[in-house]
């Protein structure tokens, strides 16, 4: 069992990889694309909700497929962990686009009219006013996709990435198809998850209170 297990930290690199990895490439390429979403001008807002859209109706391991055996084999040379990183970071940025657009709704609009009538550039109004406000709103639910995100990172396996999910595989297939590979590499995703979704509710009720006062 101790040996099991030991081989199945070998994979949590891997993991914590590819869920951090794609998750900062979401939170990044989310910002313009909320703004875009957000634009009055459809020729840029809808280009901006078609990919959300369309990231978010397919299954993550889909885009994997896509940019490891369809691009990654001769357009992009991709490893399967760049291809995972990639493939996960753009349905994230997706998700969380929607995410930042929710927390846009919470800000009173007449804070950035204030903002603009007091000289304020856009920019500034964005950064210094809104962004603030936005983020403490939406850090409950991106911890909460993170939680998500680890448990979808398990896909990544089946384009060559070792991480938990492919040890554990590895695991059962020595053990002759048995299963205790496949409960002790639970037993980790939910060990991993813990402390963010503890944080998740922490900064929820965190939320809660300041917004009662």
């Amino acid at each position: 069992m101790l040996d099991l297990l030991l081989n199945l930290l070998k994979g949590v690199p891997a993991t914590l990889g590819v869920t951090i990895g794609a998750f900062a490439l979401g939170a990044i390429a989310a910002v313009p694309l909320v703004l875009m979403r957000r634009s009055r001008s459809i020729l840029i807002s809808l280009p901006a909700r078609i990919f959300i859209d369309v990231m978010r109706g397919m299954p993550p391991v889909v885009w994997l497929f896509i940019l490891f055996f369809g691009l990654g084999s001769g357009v992009l040379q991709l490893t399967s962990f760049q291809a995972a990183i990639l493939g996960l970071g753009l349905v994230s940025a997706a998700y969380l686009a929607e995410i930042y657009r929710g927390g846009f709704a919470t800000v009173p609009a007449g804070q950035a009219e204030t903002a603009t009538a007091l000289g304020m550039t856009r920019t500034d109004t964005l950064r210094f006013i809104l962004a603030p406000q936005i983020l403490r709103v939406s850090i409950p639910p991106m911890a909460t996709f993170f939680v998500s995100l680890l448990k979808d990172s398990t896909v990544a396996s089946t384009i060559g990435v070792r991480d938990i999910m492919m040890f554990g595989s590895q695991g059962a297939q020595a053990a002759g198809g048995g299963f205790t590979p496949f409960l002790f590499a639970a037993a980790l995703y939910i060990a991993l998850s813990i402390p963010v979704a503890f944080f998740s509710r922490v900064m929820d009720e965190k939320l809660r209170r300041n917004i009662a006062k």
